[in-house]
């Protein structure tokens, strides 16, 4: 089991949106009703990505501020562009984009009310201690909210089945999966690793959405756009082996793309 791997591919903003930030933002409105905020909390969106999660604190709750972070100039440039078109109501400077890592963040002790992630915590190369500065950030009485895909389930479908057609033409794709590397993307393994950071009132819940694609063609773009695991070690391929994974993702899909679904889990605790 690995955590990281050479193909993270994570420097193209616009890329991943289209791979996976569009489905991160269908689950990002369920899994904000499952919070409830208030009225004028400060955020922090560790891990923002494109900016998916962000966007949507934004136009469907009225926070005092968002800070979102991530360690990607890429991502961070494509999430201040992204996100800028929504912020006019809040003021100026309510929202801003760092470059930061989750076990370093760039946040004085207890400067917010809540913080979030959305589908970055299985990246964190360190858990334990994102989760310590976590506690730190956060005021006392404070929130953390996060959601993660359930990969050990084989909650997304559509990865879930690229991986399966990968591993039967490269055996050596098995250890790159996702279900393989990130083992604790369960409700038992979160909820466990939250608690042992010292938050309280850990509940972990299933968030499920549909991700249906028109036809296989629309199914295997997202993966060329070099983004990401998955398409990250697309990439890396030759044309040869790409055509033949294509192929076989076709034959094995056939009808099928249209009712492919994912599963997150959405993990919420409070901090003593």
């Amino acid at each position: 089991m690995v955590t990281t791997s050479e193909h993270d591919a994570w420097d193209l903003g616009r890329s991943y949106d289209e791979y996976m930030g569009r489905w991160s933002r269908l689950v990002a409105d369920v899994f904000l009703r499952h919070v409830a905020p208030d009225d004028g909390w400060r955020w922090a969106d560790v891990g923002c990505g494109t900016g998916a999660l962000t966007a949507r604190i934004v136009s469907a709750c009225t926070p005092r501020s968002v800070t979102g972070i991530d360690p990607s100039p890429g991502f961070v440039a494509h999430a201040a562009e992204h996100v800028a078109a929504h912020t006019a109501h809040l003021g100026r400077d309510a929202v801003r984009f760092e470059v930061g890592s989750a076990d370093g963040l760039p946040l004085d002790d207890r400067a917010a009310d809540i913080v979030a992630s959305a589908l970055a915590y299985n990246f964190f190369p360190d858990r334990p201690a994102a989760l310590a500065e976590f506690r730190r950030v956060t005021r006392p009485g404070g929130k953390l909210a996060f959601y993660v895909w359930d990969y050990p389930g084989g909650g997304v479908e559509f990865i879930d089945e690229f991986w399966k057609h990968a591993a039967r033409l490269d055996p050596a794709a098995a250890a790159l999966d996702e279900a393989d590397r990130f083992p604790f993307c369960t409700a038992d393994g979160l909820s466990a690793e939250v608690a042992a950071a010292g938050f309280a009132d850990v509940a972990v819940e299933p968030i499920e959405i549909a991700t249906p694609f028109p036809d296989i063609e629309a199914f295997w773009h997202p993966f060329t756009l070099g983004a990401g695991p998955a398409p990250g070690y697309l990439a890396s391929l030759d044309p040869n082996s790409r055509s033949h994974l294509r192929a076989s993702l076709a034959a094995g899909l056939q009808g099928r793309t249209t009712h492919l679904t994912a599963r997150a889990w959405a993990v919420t605790a409070t901090n003593p």
